[in-house]
């Protein structure tokens, strides 16, 4: 079912809660370009954003915001989609990040009267952005065919990356209310070794395979054919200038959605990911010489 958002009659403009993905954006090399491949695979229709001149557009489904293309600033910076975290403080929550491993790369900054933006890495160098709504809450609209649906960090350390966003992000993962659609895999389950981690956004689509002929016909690319995950059938893409993303047929929007498992990888459950957030919020607490040690317990 769709999930009509930020901005719509039942939620006015409210902000969403901290941790939860509220909005993504390209970095393009062509603008232009980018809206007759996004017009097409999802039906967008664009609008230059508000107080942006000619530059950055948002996409809308119905008229609703669900993204926003822009382009690169520098040639040099990767042709990429950004998936970013409501937060009602962001100068908070970067000191947050700094502290716990994690390295800002731009410091939060106003947008206008829109709201406060930063770029963040986790210690793995895996890049994500924070946003403090003022007048743009976010999404529109989500979790329906043409829109995000899921973000899932690629890392080389689950049980790390599990702390970390467990501790940012506390109570929109694990409280009790929580409904997270963000998720951890092994980087090596999808993609080479040498690949950074990463987040890769999730748009949803009705059809896969059609969605994927789709692509192929714009000047995109598979980059990884459809996979089964426990929360649908993924396939992983690339636009007609370089930016990957994904492709979610949803198989069941009941029950529990976590990251795909490896064959030989023990699958975590809600509980123990929500464990591993309590520790590490625990251990913060402790003097330096009392924090419970990350590695294995000395077998000596």
């Amino acid at each position: 079912m769709a999930d009509v958002t930020g901005g719509a009659a039942e939620t006015g403009n409210a902000p969403y809660p901290e941790g939860v993905p509220c909005w993504v954006d390209a970095q393009l090399p062509d603008v232009e370009a980018g809206k007759r491949f996004y017009g097409e695979l999802f039906g967008w229709t664009f609008t230059v954003a508000p107080g942006d001149g000619a530059h950055e557009v948002w996409a809308h489904i119905e008229g609703a915001p669900v993204a926003a293309l822009a382009p690169k600033p520098d040639g040099r910076l990767p042709t990429v989609w950004t998936v970013h975290f409501a937060t009602p403080d962001a100068v908070a929550l970067t000191a947050r990040i700094v502290a716990a491993g994690g390295q800002v790369i731009t410091p939060p900054t106003p947008v206008g009267g829109l709201g406060t933006a930063a770029l963040a890495t986790d210690p793995e160098s895996a890049v994500f952005g924070l946003w403090q709504a003022a007048a743009h809450p976010g999404f529109g609209r989500r979790h329906e065919p043409g829109t995000f649906t899921w973000a899932e960090l690629y890392t080389r350390d689950t049980k790390a990356a599990n702390s970390f966003y467990a501790h940012l992000f506390h109570d929109a993962l694990f409280g009790p209310d929580a409904t997270p659609d963000f998720g951890r895999a092994t980087l090596t389950d999808v993609f080479p070794a040498e690949m950074p981690p990463h987040f890769l956004v999730h748009f949803g689509t009705e059809d896969c395979e059609a969605a994927l002929r789709t692509v192929s016909r714009l000047g995109g690319r598979v980059q990884v054919p459809p996979f089964d995950t426990s929360y649908g059938n993924v396939a992983v893409v690339t636009d007609n200038q370089g930016a990957s993303f994904a492709l979610l047929q949803r198989r069941d929007e009941n029950g529990w959605r976590e990251a795909p498992q490896a064959p030989d990888q023990a699958e975590q459950r809600p509980d123990d990911l929500r464990q591993q957030g309590e520790d590490r919020r625990e251990d913060e607490g402790r003097p330096a010489g009392e924090r419970a040690a990350d590695g294995p317990e000395d077998e000596g």
